[in-house]
Protein backbone atom coordinates (compact mmCIF):
# COMPACT_ATOMS: atom_id res chain seq x y z
CA UNK A 1 0.00 0.00 0.00
CA UNK A 2 1.28 3.28 -0.98
CA UNK A 3 1.71 6.04 1.68
CA UNK A 4 0.38 9.85 1.46
CA UNK A 5 3.32 12.12 1.43
CA UNK A 6 3.56 13.92 5.32
CA UNK A 7 3.36 17.27 5.54
CA UNK A 8 6.94 18.75 6.67
CA UNK A 9 7.09 19.29 10.11
CA UNK A 10 9.87 21.41 12.54
CA UNK A 11 9.60 21.75 15.82
CA UNK A 12 10.81 23.04 19.31
CA UNK A 13 10.84 21.61 22.89
CA UNK A 14 10.78 23.91 25.97
CA UNK A 15 10.98 23.19 29.76
CA UNK A 16 7.95 25.58 31.63
CA UNK A 17 8.96 25.50 35.27
CA UNK A 18 5.69 27.12 36.29
CA UNK A 19 2.03 28.06 35.34
CA UNK A 20 3.44 31.83 34.84
CA UNK A 21 5.79 30.57 32.43
CA UNK A 22 3.12 28.73 30.63
CA UNK A 23 0.80 31.60 30.18
CA UNK A 24 4.68 33.39 28.60
CA UNK A 25 4.80 30.74 26.83
CA UNK A 26 1.36 31.27 25.66
CA UNK A 27 1.87 34.75 24.95
CA UNK A 28 4.66 34.12 22.98
CA UNK A 29 3.30 31.39 20.82
CA UNK A 30 0.39 34.50 19.89
CA UNK A 31 2.83 36.24 18.23
CA UNK A 32 3.18 33.51 15.84
CA UNK A 33 -0.33 33.00 15.00
CA UNK A 34 -2.16 34.11 12.65
CA UNK A 35 -6.02 33.70 11.18
CA UNK A 36 -6.46 30.05 9.81
CA UNK A 37 -4.32 28.42 12.73
CA UNK A 38 -5.17 25.24 14.02
CA UNK A 39 -3.30 24.92 17.62
CA UNK A 40 -4.40 21.13 18.70
CA UNK A 41 -3.10 20.85 22.33
CA UNK A 42 -1.73 16.91 24.03
CA UNK A 43 -1.57 16.49 27.99
CA UNK A 44 -2.82 14.85 30.82
CA UNK A 45 -5.48 16.00 32.72
CA UNK A 46 -3.58 19.28 34.98
CA UNK A 47 -0.55 19.37 33.21
CA UNK A 48 -1.47 23.02 31.89
CA UNK A 49 -3.42 23.25 28.36
CA UNK A 50 -5.10 25.96 29.88
CA UNK A 51 -2.95 27.91 31.22
CA UNK A 52 -0.79 27.96 28.07
CA UNK A 53 -4.50 28.42 25.99
CA UNK A 54 -5.16 31.59 29.19
CA UNK A 55 -1.91 33.35 27.59
CA UNK A 56 -2.61 33.11 23.76
CA UNK A 57 -5.73 34.21 24.67
CA UNK A 58 -4.01 37.27 26.46
CA UNK A 59 -1.48 37.44 23.68
CA UNK A 60 -4.40 37.93 20.78
CA UNK A 61 -6.18 40.34 23.19
CA UNK A 62 -9.16 38.56 22.93
CA UNK A 63 -12.45 39.40 25.27
CA UNK A 64 -13.47 37.28 28.15
CA UNK A 65 -11.81 34.94 30.84
CA UNK A 66 -10.07 31.80 28.90
CA UNK A 67 -11.05 28.92 30.98
CA UNK A 68 -12.04 25.23 30.42
CA UNK A 69 -14.52 24.54 28.06
CA UNK A 70 -15.36 21.54 29.44
CA UNK A 71 -18.66 21.62 30.08
CA UNK A 72 -19.67 24.08 27.03
CA UNK A 73 -17.04 21.91 24.69
CA UNK A 74 -16.37 25.35 22.79
CA UNK A 75 -15.58 28.84 23.58
CA UNK A 76 -15.78 32.45 21.28
CA UNK A 77 -13.17 34.46 22.38
CA UNK A 78 -13.39 37.75 19.95
CA UNK A 79 -10.60 40.27 19.48
CA UNK A 80 -10.45 43.13 21.80
CA UNK A 81 -9.26 44.81 18.77
CA UNK A 82 -7.45 44.49 15.56
CA UNK A 83 -6.89 40.69 15.26
CA UNK A 84 -8.22 37.33 15.08
CA UNK A 85 -10.99 35.75 17.97
CA UNK A 86 -9.98 32.62 19.49
CA UNK A 87 -11.77 29.83 19.31
CA UNK A 88 -10.97 27.65 22.23
CA UNK A 89 -12.41 23.40 22.32
CA UNK A 90 -12.17 20.96 24.55
CA UNK A 91 -13.02 17.50 22.89
CA UNK A 92 -11.92 15.68 26.15
CA UNK A 93 -15.65 14.17 26.35
CA UNK A 94 -15.63 13.52 22.54
CA UNK A 95 -15.43 10.13 21.69
CA UNK A 96 -15.43 10.38 17.96
CA UNK A 97 -13.25 11.76 15.09
CA UNK A 98 -14.24 15.06 12.94
CA UNK A 99 -17.85 13.57 12.32
CA UNK A 100 -18.62 14.07 16.16
CA UNK A 101 -17.34 17.87 15.83
CA UNK A 102 -18.63 18.78 12.36
CA UNK A 103 -21.65 20.31 14.89
CA UNK A 104 -18.90 22.92 16.23
CA UNK A 105 -18.67 24.37 12.78
CA UNK A 106 -14.78 24.57 13.37
CA UNK A 107 -14.34 24.19 9.82
CA UNK A 108 -16.00 27.47 9.50
CA UNK A 109 -14.47 29.35 12.11
CA UNK A 110 -10.96 28.19 10.94
CA UNK A 111 -10.35 30.09 8.34
CA UNK A 112 -10.88 33.73 10.37
CA UNK A 113 -10.10 32.47 13.50
CA UNK A 114 -7.25 30.58 15.67
CA UNK A 115 -8.85 27.76 17.12
CA UNK A 116 -7.01 26.14 20.15
CA UNK A 117 -8.33 22.35 20.54
CA UNK A 118 -7.87 20.88 23.84
CA UNK A 119 -7.78 17.15 23.69
CA UNK A 120 -7.82 17.29 19.83
CA UNK A 121 -5.22 14.60 18.90
CA UNK A 122 -7.03 11.82 16.50
CA UNK A 123 -9.55 14.14 15.96
CA UNK A 124 -9.56 17.50 14.12
CA UNK A 125 -6.45 16.41 11.67
CA UNK A 126 -8.43 16.46 8.57
CA UNK A 127 -9.62 20.30 8.88
CA UNK A 128 -6.25 21.38 7.33
CA UNK A 129 -2.92 20.20 6.75
CA UNK A 130 -1.35 23.00 8.56
CA UNK A 131 -1.40 22.50 12.31
CA UNK A 132 0.68 23.46 15.69
CA UNK A 133 0.57 20.19 17.77
CA UNK A 134 1.61 21.47 21.43
CA UNK A 135 2.29 18.18 23.68
CA UNK A 136 2.44 18.98 27.54
CA UNK A 137 4.50 16.61 29.80
CA UNK A 138 4.96 16.57 33.40
CA UNK A 139 8.21 15.95 34.78
CA UNK A 140 9.13 15.87 38.65
CA UNK A 141 10.73 19.22 38.95
CA UNK A 142 13.06 21.29 42.05
CA UNK A 143 11.17 21.46 45.05
CA UNK A 144 9.62 24.89 45.10
CA UNK A 145 9.21 25.20 41.79
CA UNK A 146 5.34 26.04 42.04
CA UNK A 147 3.63 24.86 39.60
CA UNK A 148 0.24 24.35 41.01
CA UNK A 149 -1.50 23.54 37.24
CA UNK A 150 -4.45 25.10 35.68
CA UNK A 151 -6.44 26.30 38.89
CA UNK A 152 -3.41 28.40 40.21
CA UNK A 153 -4.41 30.97 37.05
CA UNK A 154 -8.33 30.93 37.44
CA UNK A 155 -9.03 27.79 35.50
CA UNK A 156 -12.45 26.59 36.87
CA UNK A 157 -11.10 22.95 38.00
CA UNK A 158 -13.73 21.18 35.83
CA UNK A 159 -10.53 18.51 34.89
CA UNK A 160 -9.35 16.15 37.84
CA UNK A 161 -6.01 16.90 38.88
CA UNK A 162 -6.06 20.62 38.24
CA UNK A 163 -4.41 22.66 40.96
CA UNK A 164 -3.95 19.14 43.46
CA UNK A 165 -0.82 20.11 45.57
CA UNK A 166 0.48 16.40 44.32
CA UNK A 167 1.74 18.11 41.08
CA UNK A 168 3.07 21.68 42.76
CA UNK A 169 6.69 20.91 42.29
CA UNK A 170 6.04 19.90 38.82
CA UNK A 171 7.69 21.26 35.45
CA UNK A 172 6.44 20.58 32.37
CA UNK A 173 8.18 19.82 28.91
CA UNK A 174 6.30 21.19 26.02
CA UNK A 175 7.08 20.34 22.96
CA UNK A 176 5.86 22.15 19.95
CA UNK A 177 5.67 21.02 16.00
CA UNK A 178 4.58 22.96 12.98
CA UNK A 179 3.37 20.64 10.70
CA UNK A 180 2.54 21.64 7.10
CA UNK A 181 3.80 23.96 4.77
CA UNK A 182 2.61 26.83 7.00
CA UNK A 183 5.01 26.44 9.39
CA UNK A 184 8.25 25.69 7.47
CA UNK A 185 10.72 28.56 7.81
CA UNK A 186 8.83 30.18 10.84
CA UNK A 187 11.22 30.08 13.89
CA UNK A 188 9.47 28.47 16.52
CA UNK A 189 12.40 28.67 18.37
CA UNK A 190 11.63 32.03 19.82
CA UNK A 191 9.44 29.75 22.41
CA UNK A 192 12.36 29.58 24.41
CA UNK A 193 12.77 32.82 24.90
Amino acid sequence: MVQPPQAPSTGVTVTVPSAERMRELGGRLAKLLRPGDLVMLTGELGAGKTTLTRGLGEGLDVRGAVTSPTFVIARVHPPLAEGPPLVHVDAYRLGGGLEEMEDLDLDVSLPDSVVVVEWGEGKVEELTEDRLHVVISRSLGEPGAGYTGDAAYGGDGANAGEGDAAYEDDVRTVTVTGVGERWVGEDLTALRA
